[in-house]
């Protein structure tokens, strides 16, 4: 490289610098999100409430769970809306993300065919469920991209000593909630879904439920605004007024009115700072 080239190094990262605090200043905040509060249409329901409120314009990066903290580790995003808990409290520790709240929770299902090949149906034990499934061989479709849901089928699995991967039946998509559960209706084959975008897809999928109701498949809902001390480009003051919002009364309540034909696909969980 000339001389000339390294003299411009330092104005050119003054300008990148200059520029990325620019787009911080500018009232766009970049939230990395689940692809399942994207699916179900809870964003598009809370954001503009939220926009409207603030005067800040948020763009929504709908990823799996994992990804979503990958790109907060890298200072790519400002904020995240995710369900990992155990991947969360790891990112928090690891002094990537503040102010981690709890902001919502549903849970997840077994979702499958209507004709019920595997006969779970009715089913509220999701080990019994996954077991039978395993010993039936019908087709089940993991996502298969670190998100949540794929963290927590993985676990059960792992809970049974069961080793999916290579099994005829067992179909990695490596796709987000929507995209599978349109498969898993296509194949027929069942899958590991949370409530909310089952519901969002419920009509336009014919997938019945199979398997609710343990404890087992809690899913709790976290925000966090990524650590600007690890990356003091991001947009930290906007990423605090949507965790404050969304944890706010007025937040709470957003997030409870949220429904599909009905019925309720989230619940608020804030319980205080």
């Amino acid at each position: 490289m000339s001389r000339i080239g390294f003299r411009k190094l330092p104005v050119m990262t003054a300008i990148a610098c200059l520029m990325a605090l620019s787009a911080a200043q500018a009232g766009e905040l970049k939230l990395a999100t689940t692809t399942s509060t994207e699916n179900s249409g809870l964003l598009k329901y809370l954001l503009p409430k939220f926009e409207q409120k603030t005067g800040v314009n948020v763009k929504v990066i709908a990823v799996g769970s994992g990804k979503a903290m990958k790109m907060g580790e890298m200072g790519d995003v400002d904020v995240l809306l995710v369900h990992a808990r155990k991947m969360e409290d790891e990112f928090v520790a690891a002094g990537y993300g503040v102010n981690r709240r709890d902001v919502m929770y549903n849970d997840f299902i077994v979702v499958g065919p209507a004709s019920d090949p595997a006969g779970i149906k009715g089913g509220k034990d999701v080990l019994a469920g996954f077991r039978k499934l395993a010993g039936s061989g019908s087709k089940f479709i993991s996502r298969g991209d670190n998100s949540g849901t794929d963290v927590m089928e993985k676990d059960y699995w792992k809970q049974l000593g069961i080793e999916p991967k290579g099994q005829p039946w067992y179909v990695n998509a490596g796709l987000g909630m929507g995209e599978v559960l349109t498969m898993a209706a296509q194949m027929p084959a069942y899958t590991l879904s949370d409530r909310a975008t089952y519901g969002a897809y419920r009509a336009k999928t014919g997938l019945a439920i199979a398997v609710q109701g343990d404890p087992k498949m809690f899913n709790p809902y976290g925000v966090i605004a990524v650590n600007p001390a690890k990356h003091p480009g991001t947009n930290y003051t906007d990423a605090m007024k949507l965790v404050e919002w969304m944890t706010s009364p007025e937040g709470q309540q957003a997030i409870a009115g949220y429904k599909v034909e009905g019925e309720q696909l989230f619940f608020p969980d804030y319980k205080g700072k």
